[in-house]
């Protein structure tokens, strides 16, 4: 049998304050989502000011990520040339969400919403640097 590693709270705790830091840094009101392997919510946070719908939309690019174990961006540029992508259950298109790689192991991931999804995409990179690995 294999090990693989997994987050703990306290890693998810750690990504979660740098993408805070990096939110306010900027002036950036946005939503984070945090997921594991299986793209199950470990926190999901909403600045004060960032739009109601922007949780939802986090929660989503990070699955994507997670499910996909590539940043969602791929799926996003996949969908140009296979629209068919569109029809995969629980994958949102958009860029933003950036899966938690530990070596080849996807542990999870990070999706941000409500700025520009370059910057989103950002503030989940600013998470997961944190972690440090």
């Amino acid at each position: 049998m294999r090990n693989k590693p997994t987050l703990q709270a306290a890693d998810v705790a750690k990504m979660m304050t740098a993408c805070k830091a990096e939110a306010a840094k900027n002036n950036w009101k946005v939503s984070i989502a945090i997921v594991d392997d299986a793209g199950a919510p470990w926190l999901i946070e909403r600045v004060d000011g960032a739009g109601r719908v922007s949780g939802m939309v986090a929660l989503g690019k990070a699955r994507t990520a997670s499910t996909m174990g590539r940043p969602s961006k791929m799926m996003e540029d996949r969908i140009k040339d296979r629209p068919a992508f569109l029809l995969f259950p629980d994958i949102l298109p958009i860029q933003g969400g950036l899966p938690i790689l530990v070596g080849d192991e996807c542990v999870g991931a990070i999706g941000v919403s409500g700025v520009q999804s370059h910057e989103d995409e950002q503030i989940a990179a600013a998470g997961i640097a944190a972690l440090g690995v």
